[in-house]
């Protein structure tokens, strides 16, 4: 469906994780990078090569909102994976599509077609 696009994945919780992979597998992504910690996402924002990246906000009790930033400067589209939905966002952030937990895999490929749009 989305033809090789290349996923950065930052997300806290390992068994989201696999099941996020396996659910981008089966939409013809490819998850290139993950990153359960704030640190290592920042990382992996400034230096690996992605297309998209899908951004749990609260990363251990971390926002992940400098990550976004880093994302931005490199014109990389993100969603935005959370709880709060839409409100619970950063004014400067709130134009990123979201991602509503608890999802299921179409919510995730609309959310993706919309992030790329």
């Amino acid at each position: 469906m989305f033809n090789g696009l290349r996923v950065l994945l930052v997300e806290d919780e390992a068994l989201l994780i696999l099941l996020m992979e396996e659910w981008l597998e089966d939409l013809d992504c490819e998850v290139v990078a993950t990153a359960s910690r704030l640190d290592d996402a920042i990382l992996k924002a400034r230096n690996v090569a992605v297309d998209v990246a899908v951004l749990d906000v609260n990363l251990a009790g971390q926002l992940s909102y400098p990550v976004a930033e880093i994302l931005l400067e490199r014109h990389i589209p993100f969603v935005f994976a959370t709880g709060y939905g839409k409100a619970g966002l950063s004014g400067s952030l709130q134009h990123a599509p979201v991602l509503s937990k608890p999802y299921q895999q179409e919510h995730l490929a609309d959310a993706l077609r919309e992030a790329i749009a």
